[in-house]
């Protein structure tokens, strides 16, 4: 060799990855430089192991503060992967010679510092810098390279040049991924000197630095100026033997000559902080998210498929299409897959490309396999475009001792961390799925969502859906959260307990109590209480105190299944009940609409709350055997319906400060509140909808107070708003039930709205169309037939 190997490349381009491993094959270097912070020099062994398979990422971060970090992501076809992978194998020296990583978290959010290539539409021709996860001043999406400005003319300011995109439209291309395609990828390995194509891609690139300077990024001359020191510093070990494998953009840099003296000038003073290291699973998924990261690629699915199958790559990936269609039950043979090998061949010709890229396989494979249809396609990029692969790292990585504890968890309760997002249903009863439960729940907590909980099928509690997906960012929000402990135990009892002491909303205590038995956190649960208590006995607002008591019948719920002690929270969410009861009928006078709509949430909200409280009419929290009902109301019979409508004269007479005296004071309240002409229509509506499914109203009574509510005296906004309460079906169709099956409420209601002014009714027509545009068509169906038909008497006589 007659001085360094510059070998520029395109980030996570296959291409480029074959030409490298070729280059490094004829040169043979005895060191080999690698675009990278050099405090990972120390984990670049690993790459060796067994155990670690791409995709993966260095993840540097700041010592005191996790949350400042950076990703360096590396995919199997990535050129720096394939040159690491080569150095190992062959005994060659191995560093990265980037900028540190120390200097780099230290001037995140400096606007003096630009992060240009951390932004959505940045290229991915040269830079392979971080994938920074701290949010501060990015550049605008849209402030891209301008590959048609005069030549000689530099950039405007905050500018950023596309390398790919000047070199495509020089080309006589419109869209540079395709000329990329037609001039690398399609190339084939193995032909000719391996060193010319980094040849031509170091003069291309010269030409334009020449014309755009540093091309709009203030940090690259830094950048530049630090990778030049190292590669004097290797050249003074190794001599000439050393390859350097970098983004094409920075090759004229290090190759032009620039003084030691001038270089340090422009490293001096810069700020610092202390960084760790390490590695950690990336996805294809997150390699195709332009956010954050200037080398994302759209397909990394197709360029993995490239770069692992060199041989005939379009009839294979027809295969493979082919096989998940199959698997999907569409109905696809071996003639699909030949006819599209052969359509997507034609389709390359007709557009003058040496071979088929991924816009003619894909148009071959809508037109084949998909009849036309994208519903399909759009399953193929989903999981062969981009892809579901999740890399693996060895055990013997570094990692904060949290991380070491969520790892141990993780594979005790096998619960294993994967890319694709699946659906995990959980069984209380059994121990493995509580623990599974119990960790997720802590890692909500700690602000780590691996798992989102999906809305439970019924009123059950004893099961669990959650919705799953790791993604490696959540390596950062694990070590933000070993600040606060070295177990997921210890981090989420100490976060509760800070979060008690520093919240001042009742709302959200109640949340965190409710969460602290989810998780099982029994040493933060008396403080928390503490806080509840002393925040509910201060605050008078009733919609406040509504909206705080159905968390903490769900926690008295949960607690009871998982065998949490909950005395002191049932203690409080009934003194929260009562003083509900207390404070809501004044609560609910002279509201207007908006307030009325919100207030009728929060009583349906306490409906369901004091029906799971512990020893009520409602059943008992924990049991399978509650309503059926979304929103808690039940149907009058059973065990759930509470006492029979003939008890119900008057105001409820039941009393105490218990279980039982808080539903008879809750029943005494709804029949204030459906009494009380003071109160919205939506909400008397409401509160005699709710006593009648609770079989605490009689129907001939319902039927009465519906009549007082349609009479010719009531203002027909005010009648529309009490059939929304009443007949309301809140998303279940329950409401639109109850008309089916009692024609005397149907006949009211059909009576009052055929007698309603024609002036009014457009006043009405929005309360209306809500009200039974929530009903299902079947319902709406019935209901039309038995208007059409007219009230029972009229059918009668009709058949007679």
């Amino acid at each position: 060799m007659t001085g360094p190997l510059l070998l520029g490349v395109r980030h996570h381009g296959p291409g480029s990855a074959r030409a490298v491993r070729a280059a490094l094959d004829a040169a043979r270097p005895d060191a080999v430089l690698i675009e990278g912070p050099p405090e990972a020099d120390a984990l670049l062994p690993l790459a060796a192991d067994a155990r670690m398979r791409p995709p993966v990422a260095l993840l540097a971060h700041a010592v005191d503060d996790p949350g400042r970090a950076a990703f360096w992501p590396f995919a199997a076809f990535s050129p720096e992967w394939v040159a690491v992978r080569w150095a190992l194998d062959h005994g060659a020296a191995v560093h990265f010679f980037d900028l540190p990583a120390a200097h780099s978290l230290a001037m995140m959010g400096d606007p003096t510092w630009s992060d240009e290539e951390d932004d959505e539409g940045g290229d991915d021709s040269g830079e392979q810098s971080a994938d920074v996860r701290r949010d501060g001043p990015g550049r605008d999406p849209g402030r891209q390279g301008e590959p048609g400005r005069a030549p000689g003319r530099g950039p405007r300011p905050g500018l950023r040049v596309d390398p790919l995109a000047v070199l495509a439209e020089t080309a006589g291309y419109d869209d540079p991924e395709r000329w990329w395609e037609d001039a690398v990828e399609h190339r084939a390995a193995g032909t000719g000197d391996p060193l010319a194509p980094f040849a031509a891609v170091a003069e291309a690139m010269t030409a334009l630095r020449e014309t755009y300077g540093h091309g709009g990024t203030a940090r690259d001359p830094v950048r530049e100026a630090h990778m030049r020191l190292r590669l004097r510093a290797a050249r003074k070990e190794h001599g000439d033997a050393v390859a350097v494998v970098c983004g094409a953009w920075h090759v004229p840099a290090l190759a032009a000559k620039h003084t030691v003296t001038a270089d340090r000038a422009l490293l001096k003073g810069l700020p610092k902080v202390r960084a760790e290291t390490t590695w950690v699973p990336w996805t294809h998924r997150r390699l195709a998210r332009r956010s954050g990261y200037g080398a994302g690629i759209d397909s990394p699915g197709w360029y993995g498929h490239l770069f692992a199958v060199p041989d005939r790559p379009v009839e294979r990936w027809m295969t493979k299409a082919a096989g998940l269609l199959r698997d999907e039950d569409h109905a696809v043979s071996t003639a699909h897959v030949i006819e599209a090998v052969r359509l997507a061949g034609s389709l390359a010709a007709m557009r003058g490309r040496p071979l088929a890229g991924l816009s003619e396989t894909t148009d071959a494979v809508r037109a084949v396999m998909c009849d036309g249809s994208d519903v399909p396609l759009a399953l193929i990029r989903d999981r062969l475009v981009v892809g579901d692969v999740l890399g693996e790292v060895p055990e013997g990585a570094p990692a904060v001792p949290l991380q070491r504890d969520l790892d141990r968890l993780q594979r005790s309760l096998r619960l294993k961390p994967e890319a694709a997002e699946r659906e995990v249903d959980l069984d209380l009863r059994k121990d493995t799925d509580a623990a599974r439960s119990r960790l997720l729940h802590r890692l909500r907590l700690l602000g780590v969502e691996w798992g989102a909980p999906e809305r439970a099928r019924g009123t059950g509690t004893f099961r669990e859906s959650w919705r799953l997906r790791w993604e490696p960012e959540l390596r950062v929000r694990v070590a933000e959260a070993g600040a606060w402990g070295t177990t997921v135990l210890s981090a989420a009892t100490a976060k509760a307990v800070s979060e008690a002491a520093s919240a001042t909303a009742l709302a959200d205590i109640t949340a965190l109590a409710e969460r602290c038995l989810l998780a099982d956190l029994p040493e933060a649960l008396p403080l928390v209480m503490k806080a509840l208590a002393d925040r509910a006995a201060v605050d008078t607002d009733v919609s406040r105190l509504a909206g705080a008591l159905p968390a903490l019948a769900r926690a008295l719920r949960y607690g009871d299944v998982r065998g949490t002690e909950t005395a002191a929270l049932a203690e409080v969410a009934t003194g929260l009940a009562l003083r509900v009861c207390v404070g809501l009928p004044p609560a609910c006078a002279g509201l207007d609409a908006d307030g009325a709509a919100e207030m009728r949430g929060h009583v349906d909200a306490v409906h369901t709350a004091i029906r799971l409280l512990p020893d009520t009419g409602g059943g008992a929290a924990g049991t399978e055997g509650g309503s059926d009902s979304a929103d808690g109301r039940g149907t009058g019979t059973g065990p759930t319906a509470g006492p029979t409508a003939d008890s119900v004269t008057g105001p409820a007479t039941g009393s105490g400060t218990g279980a039982e005296g808080v539903v008879a004071r809750w029943a005494d309240v709804l029949e204030r509140l459906a009494r009380r002409d003071a109160v919205p229509g939506t909400l008397r509506g409401r509160a005699a909808r709710l006593l009648l499914d609770d079989g605490r109203l009689a129907e001939d009574e319902a039927a009465r107070l519906m009549g007082l509510a349609l009479s010719p005296g009531t203002a027909p906004a005010d009648a529309a708003a009490w059939v929304e309460g009443f007949a309301g079906a809140g998303g279940d169709g329950s409401g639109g039930l109850l008309l089916v099956h009692d024609e005397r409420l149907l006949a009211l209601v059909d009576a009052w709205l055929t007698a309603v002014p024609a002036e009014a009714f457009t006043d009405v027509l929005p309360l209306l169309r809500r009200t039974f545009g929530a009903y299902e068509p079947g319902v709406r169906r019935t209901l039309g037939e038995l208007v059409r038909r007219g009230p029972p008497g009229r059918r009668d006589r009709a058949r007679g």
